[in-house]
């Protein structure tokens, strides 16, 4: 069956900077400089990466970031506390929406 998410374009990646080689070029040299140790340590910005990978819904993030949190150390409670962070601010950023209907209601009942 053939599906829309395809496991082998993660390996292929590198190879969209086909289409303008510069712009590949800049944004994988900014890429690696966000994912080095700094303030934060690699193995935190992996999990950072694996919860927001949840919350933009990217397969080929999650499956990046799963085997990069566990090759820099992460455990699987500390995958999931992470995942769990991405939901809750995710849910609470939907949540917070709802203050609009409860406005509108509220104009609507004057």
């Amino acid at each position: 069956m053939e599906s829309y998410y395809k496991p082998e374009h993660l390996a292929r990646f590198p190879s969209i900077s086909e289409g303008n080689p510069e712009l590949a070029k800049k944004f994988f040299a900014y890429y690696q400089a966000v994912f080095a140790d700094g303030a934060l340590s690699a193995r935190e910005k992996a999990l950072i990466a694996l919860a927001v990978a949840h919350v933009v819904q990217c397969p080929y993030c999650i499956d990046a970031y799963s085997q990069e949190c566990l090759k820099s150390g992460a455990d699987l409670e500390q995958m999931t506390e992470a995942l769990h962070v991405g939901v809750a601010i995710r849910g609470g950023a939907s949540l917070v929406h709802g203050m609009q209907m409860v406005e509108h209601v509220h104009k609507a009942s004057m």
